[in-house]
C-alpha cells in the first residue's frame, strides 16, 4: 500500500469528518474507485461532487446516490477539502469579549460547524462548535471550541456534550438518538436544521421565539414560574 503524504492524509481525514457515516478507510476506497491509484494531489483534484455522491451511494447500496442521507452542502465541502482548497480554520468569525451581565435576558447557543461561520455540521462529526450569547435584540460570538480531542475520548458523544454544557441550545444539521439523549441530560435543547445555513441567519430567526418563549426557554431566560404558566395556558 502506498503511503499517503501528510497533506493528502489530512485532506482525506477532513473530508471524512464532514461526511457522517463515512470513515477514512471507506472514503479512501471510494476515491480509489473513482480516481484510481495511487492517490495524489492531481487525482484528488479530479473528484467531483457527483462522483463522490454516487461513490458513497454505491457503498451504501444506493446505486443512484439519492438516498445517502448526507446533505449536498456537506458533499461540496468534502470535495473542497479533497481539492485542498478549504483549510480547517478558513473564514472563522471573530470572537468578542463577554462577561456575565453584558446581555440581560440572554441564553448561550452552540452551533455545530465545519467551515467558516456556518451551521453546517453534524453533532458527532463537526470540527468545532461556535458558541454565541443570544438575546432578543443582540448576539455575540463568545467562543470557538474545537472537537479534535473528542476523537480520542472513551465516549465521544458525552465528550462533545460536556464541551458545550454551559449552553442552553444546540443547533445541528443532524444528531442521533443516543447522542441527543446525552445532550438533553446536560440540560441542552438540541434543534435540527438539516440544510446548511449561516449561523447568524439562524440566530436572527431564533430571536423571534423570545417574544413568546416556550417554558424551557423562559426558564433559561430567568422568567418567573407565573410567566411560564401563562405561556402554557395561552398555548
Amino acid at each position: 500500500m502506498t503511503q499517503l503524504s501528510r497533506d493528502l492524509a489530512l485532506r482525506i481525514a477532513l473530508a471524512s469528518r464532514v461526511l457522517p457515516g463515512v470513515g477514512v478507510q471507506e472514503l479512501i476506497d471510494i476515491l480509489h474507485e473513482k480516481v484510481g491509484r495511487p492517490l495524489s494531489d492531481e487525482r484528488l483534484k479530479t473528484i467531483t461532487v457527483t462522483n463522490l455522491k454516487t461513490g458513497i451511494g454505491s457503498h451504501d447500496g444506493e446505486e443512484d446516490g439519492e438516498d445517502i442521507g448526507i446533505g449536498l452542502a456537506n458533499i461540496k465541502l468534502a470535495v473542497r477539502y479533497l481539492w485542498g482548497e478549504e483549510e480547517g480554520d478558513e473564514g472563522l468569525p471573530q470572537v468578542h469579549p463577554y462577561k456575565e451581565g453584558d446581555m440581560p435576558e440572554s441564553i448561550r447557543v452552540a452551533i455545530a460547524s465545519n467551515a467558516g461561520a456556518g451551521l453546517n455540521g453534524h453533532f458527532g462529526s463537526c470540527i468545532r462548535f461556535l458558541v454565541y450569547q443570544l438575546s432578543r435584540t443582540d448576539y455575540r460570538l463568545v467562543d470557538i471550541r474545537s472537537t479534535i480531542e473528542a476523537d480520542s475520548a472513551e465516549d465521544r458523544n458525552l465528550f462533545r456534550a460536556n464541551l458545550i454544557k454551559d449552553c442552553h441550545v444546540l443547533f445541528v444539521q443532524s444528531i442521533g438518538g443516543p447522542a441527543a439523549a446525552k445532550v438533553i441530560r446536560a440540560d441542552i435543547y438540541p434543534i435540527k436544521v438539516p440544510d446548511a445555513i449561516e449561523a447568524e441567519e439562524q440566530l436572527r430567526e431564533f430571536q423571534q421565539v423570545f417574544d413568546a418563549p416556550p417554558p424551557w426557554l423562559a426558564k433559561a431566560l430567568g422568567r418567573s414560574a407565573e410567566e411560564r404558566k401563562r405561556f402554557v395556558a395561552h398555548e
